[in-house]
């Protein structure tokens, strides 16, 4: 079992940024890909973004290319979302999840084994 504790979330304005922290517990994240997904209310879960194991390919969801970088840091069990030039549209729930499929940089949410509880990020206008 993986255990997955997100921080980092808040309160900013439109053009800020915002650093979100994964850590897990239970055991080692190199065995995993790694995934970050946001859900709004009312709506589906989102893919963001996704590394791989070794901190090598990324995927990263268009909405938020070019301003949103995931970092994975495997010897302290951790996974970072660096979040820049923050919209409106950016507020949700984020959550970390890890998978067991290697590489495939899923954007299916059933494709992840598990799931923290998420950080609520929030953008005003």
């Amino acid at each position: 079992q993986v255990q997955l504790v997100e921080s980092g979330g808040g309160l900013v304005q439109a053009g800020g940024s915002l650093r979100l922290s994964c850590a897990a517990s239970g055991r080692s994240l190199s065995n995993y890909d790694m995934g970050w997904f946001r859900q709004a209310p009312g709506k589906e879960r989102e893919f963001v973004t996704a590394i791989s194991q070794q901190s090598g390919p990324t995927s990263v969801a268009d909405s938020v290319k070019g301003r949103f970088t995931v970092s994975r840091d495997n010897a302290k069990n951790t996974v970072s979302l660096q979040m820049t030039s923050l919209k409106p549209e950016d507020t949700g729930l984020y959550y970390c999840a890890a998978t067991s499929l290697r590489s495939r940089f899923s954007r299916d949410p059933q494709d992840y084994n598990y799931w923290g509880q998420g950080t609520q990020v929030t953008v005003s206008s």
